[in-house]
This record gives C-alpha cells, sequence and structure tokens, in this order.
C-alpha cells in the first residue's frame, strides 16, 4: 500500500510503474527542465532528480511506499543528503550535456507571393512578422527576482491529479496540466508579476526582415533567416523560414530556366513574312522578325537564345525564350467573291477530287456548343444504357 505519490506525480507515473517507465519519464522531463534549456527552472529540475533518485533504487522506493518523503528524510536522504542534480543528469545520460540537439525553437514558415518580374531582376522586400522575444523590463525572468512562489493549486508539482470514481469500489486518477502555472510548479503572485510581459517571460514584437530574391530563383525556392523564430528562455530560437510563392504572369509562362510565351500574327505575316516586338522582364525590347517566303504554321515554335530566366547564381547565363505561334485567320467572307480567284491563284493548288454518282453530298453546319452541350445532355437521360460519343468545343 503506498503513503504517498508525490515523487510519482513529479514524474507524471502511477505508483505501480515499472523501473523502465520511470526512465523514460525522467529522461523526458530532465531534458524539459535542465538549466541549459529552462535557466528558471532550477527548482523544478532539482525535485525532478530528487524524485528520480528515489524511485530508480528499489531500496529507496520501497521505503518511500511504505513510509513516504518523512521515511526517506529520516532514512538520511533529506535536506542535504541527496544528490545532486546535476550528477545524477549525467550518471543518466552517461555525462556531457544532450542539450544541443533539443535547445532549438520551432521554425515558422511564411509563404512570400512574388512576381516573376522579381525572379528576373532580383528584388528586396521586406516582410514585418510578429514575434516572440525575451521580456526586456524582467530579462526572461517573468517578474521580481526571488519572489517565485511554490504553486498553491499543484503544490509544486505542475500537474493536477483528479479521482473520479468509475464504479463500485473501483476509482480513476487522472492527470492534468495545472493551469494556474501552466505546469511549471511555479508562480508569481499578481504584485511581483511582470507587467509587461504578465509573467510570460517573452513579449509579442513586429520584427522586420529584408528578404533578397537573387535573379533565377524558383517557384517553392526557401529563404533561411537563422535565429530569427519566437524567443524562448535558455532555448535557442529556432529558424524563419520563407517560402516563394510565383505569382501568374499575363504573358509569360516559366518552364526551369526558359519563358515560354505565345505570340500572336495575322496569316498574312504567317505568309508573307512579319517583324514584332517584345518587352522582356527587364523592360528591354527585342523585335523577332520572319523573313518573306518563309511559312509559319499554326503552333509552330520558335526559341530566342539566352533570352529566358537568368540561372540562380550565374545570372550573366540565361535559358531560352521560346515563342508558340497563334495564326489568326481572317473572318468568314472577308474577300469579295469575285477577287477570290485571283488569291487562289497565288496560292499552292488545291487536291483535285473525284466524284462518283453513289457519293452523297451533305451540308456543313456550324456548332453552337451550348445547344450541343443541352442536345446531348437530354439524350443521356432518355438513353441511359447507349452511351454515345459527345462534340467538344474549345475556345482559345
Amino acid at each position: 500500500m503506498v503513503k504517498e505519490t508525490g515523487y510519482y506525480d513529479l514524474l507524471g507515473v502511477s505508483p505501480g510503474a515499472s523501473a523502465e517507465h520511470i526512465k523514460k519519464a525522467y529522461r523526458k522531463l530532465a531534458l524539459k527542465y535542465h538549466p541549459d534549456k529552462n535557466p528558471n527552472e532550477g527548482d523544478k529540475f532539482k525535485l525532478i532528480s530528487q524524485a528520480y533518485e528515489v524511485l530508480s533504487d528499489q531500496k529507496k522506493r520501497d521505503i518511500y511506499d511504505h513510509g513516504g518523503e518523512q521515511a526517506i528524510k529520516e532514512g538520511g536522504l533529506g535536506g542535504g543528503g541527496f544528490s545532486s542534480p546535476m550528477d545524477i543528469f549525467n550518471m543518466f545520460f552517461g555525462g556531457g550535456s544532450p542539450m544541443q540537439s533539443e535547445r532549438r525553437g520551432k521554425n515558422v514558415v511564411h509563404q512570400l507571393s512574388v512576381t516573376l518580374e522579381e525572379m528576373y531582376n532580383g528584388s528586396t522586400r521586406k516582410l514585418g512578422l510578429q514575434k516572440n522575444v525575451i521580456c526586456e523590463k524582467c530579462e526572461g525572468y517573468g517578474g521580481k527576482k526571488g519572489a517565485l512562489e511554490k504553486c498553491s493549486n499543484c503544490k509544486g508539482r505542475g500537474v493536477q491529479i483528479q479521482v473520479q470514481q468509475i464504479g463500485p469500489g473501483m476509482i480513476q486518477q487522472i492527470q492534468s496540466m495545472c493551469h494556474d502555472c501552466q505546469g511549471q510548479g511555479e508562480r508569481f503572485n499578481s504584485k511581483d508579476r511582470c507587467k509587461n510581459c504578465n509573467g510570460h517571460k517573452v513579449e509579442r514584437k513586429k520584427k522586420v526582415l529584408e528578404v533578397h530574391i537573387e535573379k533565377g530563383m524558383k517557384d517553392g525556392q526557401k529563404i533561411i533567416f537563422h535565429g530569427e523564430g519566437d524567443q524562448e528562455p535558455g532555448l535557442e530560437p529556432g529558424d524563419v523560414i520563407i517560402v516563394l510563392d510565383q505569382k501568374e504572369h499575363p504573358i509569360y509562362q516559366r518552364q526551369g530556366d526558359n519563358l515560354i510565351m505565345k505570340m500572336e500574327i495575322k496569316l498574312v505575316e504567317a505568309l508573307c513574312g512579319f517583324k514584332k516586338t517584345i518587352c522582356t522582364l527587364d523592360d528591354r525590347t527585342l523585335i523577332v522578325s520572319s523573313p518573306p517566303g518563309k511559312v509559319v504554321k499554326p503552333s509552330d515554335i520558335k526559341f530566342v537564345q539566352k533570352e529566358g530566366m537568368p540561372l540562380h547564381r550565374d545570372p550573366y547565363e540565361k535559358g531560352q525564350l521560346i515563342i508558340q505561334f497563334v495564326v489568326e485567320f481572317p473572318e468568314n467572307y472577308w474577300l469579295p467573291e469575285h477577287m477570290l480567284p485571283k488569291l487562289e491563284a497565288l496560292l499552292p493548288a488545291r487536291d483535285e477530287l473525284m466524284t462518283s454518282d453513289d457519293m452523297e453530298e451533305v451540308d456543313l453546319c456550324d456548332i453552337d456548343c451550348n445547344s450541343q452541350q443541352n442536345t446531348y445532355s437530354g439524350r443521356a437521360y432518355e438513353e441511359d444504357e447507349c452511351p454515345r460519343a459527345g462534340v467538344q468545343c474549345h475556345t482559345q
């Protein structure tokens, strides 16, 4: 029969916990409250170490279970009889400090929308972020130094134990973090609490970061500001990670280090040559041309060397500018009928059609996309068992 459970409560384990369970609980709490990580949690770290020293030794644990903390004190472990908390920690972890990998705070990730022009030319953006910083007034202590008191609600354990009856002769213990001290086991009274941070040890401030977008950076690329994350006493701040989010461009699409654009030309230009201007992302004007006699067909693709995106870290080198041509045909009946023979005489000869009496001549009709969609939709209800091919209408 366990007389009291204070040491078990400190480690967050039940009185029937195995030695392995007690070790795991101590390891987790020792890392959390180690002075390297939480300089203001020395007393909490000491209490955890004392509880582990007793419960990890089967003989001492038996004494505690039968006589409580008073029996331990009478057995010579009270007052200065306990070992040094740091000695216990080093013995458990094999010496040295394992805190290096656990002393960093969380990283903050922020998405930044950027234009293709900014990625082409390079840019500097100012970004304002709200972050936790160590309170300047109390230097991260939370209140008047020396006024920290044991939490009366949880008696310094940082946890509350509630007992519920779940059946005849059956009870259940529910352990939860103490809300009065936020699991710290200690707190300041209202008059000693820092008025600037209200005892939270940190305050919220705005930090302005200068984000340098280098030439050739890509969508989704990360820019890292080391140590600019939230601050916490005894904890090395994490990083702020900026993720670039490229906006759509009305003219250009990016494909790796290449730029792709569509260029509309008239039929006369496709057949007889043209000269066109292109405005680049750095506001230069390029002239592209096709000589007379060289036919540009619909969807033809040409490219201009070294007019694509700058290569990241090597901005004097560039990808290609890829141009996809869209040929604009004239409207119906744009030319008087009596002039069509003259045009036909200039164009390549058409193929002659051989006809016979068993052939049937039909009319070509223009398709109304909306009416066709409604027609086939109606038939789908009437002829549900019979799938039918539809007509897809594409709009340019």
